[in-house]
Order: C-alpha cells, then structure tokens, then sequence
C-alpha cells in the first residue's frame, strides 16, 4: 500500500490536471515554502493562491504525473505540463523535477525544478532562444509573473 504522502502527491497533480487549485492549496500546511525558476520564493498562502491562479487561467493545460514516491518525511514526483503559453500563443513542453518534504500530512516544502532555457525557448520563442539563458530575461518572466500574482491574490 501506497505511504499517506505518496497519495498527497497524487491528490496535488490530479487536482492540477483538474483545474481545481482549491485542492492543491489544500494538500499545503499553513507555513508553506514552494520554489521554482519562475517563483523561487513563495511562503504560505501565497503559494496555494500561485496554483489557483495558474489554474483559474482558460486554456488547454494538461499535467502527466510520470513518477512519484513518498516517504514519512520526504517524497518527489517527476511529471510533464503541456499548455499553450498565453502571452505568445506558443506550445510548451515543461519536464519538471519536484521535491517535498512533508510534516502532519501535508506538504511543508515543494521545489520544482526544470531547464529555464529550455521554456523560454518554448514559451517566448526567438527571444527565449537566444537570451534565455540570460539572468535578464529569467528576471522580467519573474517579475511579471510576479505582478500577476499580486493582482490575483489582491482581487481574491
């Protein structure tokens, strides 16, 4: 039988895949830390309002749990987002690594990691081609993403 923290990981990215970031917030303690190159410091509730506003956007996501395994106090998942960028209307592929680390049944620590570069080029085209890899473009995709949050989480 599958550990209580393999079945939350499974709850997070069902849920994901099912739009409804309710739930995910909800599979997070209150003292949250979730990082990642595009939010790389999100604490608390602000990284349950990250996943409702990213699944509140229309479009056509959809999350492939690939591998996943949990233990008491630690657990990982590899899985694969695909969706359509909405700011160029381009394709993406995302092959993410994540990271937890768990206490009371919930998640206390989430870090998803995955090749910058390799997104940009995807998401933002010739720009992300060629100036992805620069610390420039990786700090105006989080500043914007940034601003996106504060406007979700200041109208909710």
């Amino acid at each position: 039988m599958a550990h209580p923290n393999d079945q939350l990981i499974e709850r997070f990215y069902t849920a994901f895949n099912a739009g409804d970031g309710d739930t995910m917030a909800a599979c997070y303690a209150p003292e949250v830390r979730f990082s990642d190159p595009v939010f790389p410091d999100l604490r608390g509730s602000r990284a349950g309002a990250m996943w409702k506003m990213l699944t509140s956007v229309p479009g056509d996501l959809r999350i492939e749990l690939r591998e996943h395994q949990a233990e008491e106090a630690t657990g990982s998942a590899h899985w694969v987002a695909y969706y359509t960028f909405t700011e160029t209307g381009r394709p993406v592929v995302n092959d993410i690594q994540a990271s937890f680390r768990f206490r009371d049944g919930l998640i206390v620590e989430h870090r998803d990691e995955f090749n910058f570069h390799a997104w940009a080029r995807q998401a933002l085209g010739p720009v992300g081609l060629l100036l992805g890899w620069t610390p420039i473009v990786r700090s105006a995709v989080r500043k914007k993403a940034g601003g996106k949050l504060e406007e979700y989480t200041a109208a909710s």
